[in-house]
């Protein structure tokens, strides 16, 4: 298998009360607000219903976090959240439907209602630095990823409205630190990442209709830690990434 940054899992728990705030200093086009409770990263960052962002996890340099904050933007300031029940890093934040925040690496719901988290069923593999995608049915599918003991190449459907996961069909090979992203047809596009040989220059499309997965044309170069957006005309742009020897300043259109 080829070297990736080591990933720690420590469960703890624990409940914070703490805010912070500053006031903004512009530099160079930048501008800095208010620094956060807790240093941290490989975390996630979603903008919830109500306008403020949502910070969970991540790592501190000595442990995996489960300490969770709010920024709010009319006031540039940071509040502290209750904490996830297990800590976590190199997972995926999702913003359900019904406002809700589905972390998964471990399954648990966050309600931005009353700030607090609840354990939801758990996905049929654990895994990490995996997908995962709200699609148009509402449903979150989640693909590949990394068990602590090789890469994946399974997928599988959380149901938001039973709180249940459902297996669906294997991608074509195992894949981990790849990205994914919903294409104007409602298919969804895997692209790159790393298997346990190497790092890969592979994508491939999921049919929500059926449930299966077909190859599609493969990138110029193999690449993972990359980003895959959607552009206003439909294209998706990949930017980046690690091909195994270098950082890649390349980009292509699919």
């Amino acid at each position: 298998m080829s070297t990736l940054p080591a990933i720690i899992s420590i469960s703890s728990t624990s409940r914070l009360s703490s805010s912070t705030s500053t006031s903004t200093t512009a530099i160079a086009g930048w501008i800095i607000t208010g620094s956060m409770n807790v240093a941290r990263y490989s975390h996630t960052a979603s903008i919830s219903g109500n306008g403020k962002l949502l910070v969970t996890g991540g790592y501190n340099d000595i442990t995996s976090l489960t300490s969770a904050e709010l920024y709010d933007p009319t006031t540039g300031s940071w509040t502290t959240t209750r904490n996830m029940s297990s800590a976590r890093q190199d997972h995926i934040a999702s913003i359900l439907g019904n406002g809700k925040v589905l972390v998964t690496g471990g399954a648990e719901l966050y309600d931005p209602t009353t700030g607090s988290w609840t354990i939801t069923g758990n996905m049929n593999s654990a895994r990490q630095d995996h997908t995962a995608s709200i699609l148009g049915n509402g449903k979150v599918l989640v693909t590949g990823g990394y068990n602590d003991i090789t890469s994946l190449n399974s997928a599988e459907l959380y149901d938001p409205t039973i709180g249940s996961w459902t297996i669906t069909g294997n991608m074509s090979g195992v894949r981990y630190v790849h990205t994914a992203c919903i294409l104007e047809n409602g298919k969804l596009l895997v692209t790159g990442g790393a298997d346990d040989d190497g790092f890969l220059s592979s994508a491939e499309l999921y049919d929500l209709t059926t449930g299966s997965w077909t190859t599609t044309g493969i990138m110029s170069v193999a690449r993972y830690t990359h980003t895959a957006s959607i552009l206003g005309n439909g294209e998706v742009l990949v930017t980046g990434g690690y091909n195994g020897n270098n950082a890649l300043n390349s980009a292509e259109l699919y």
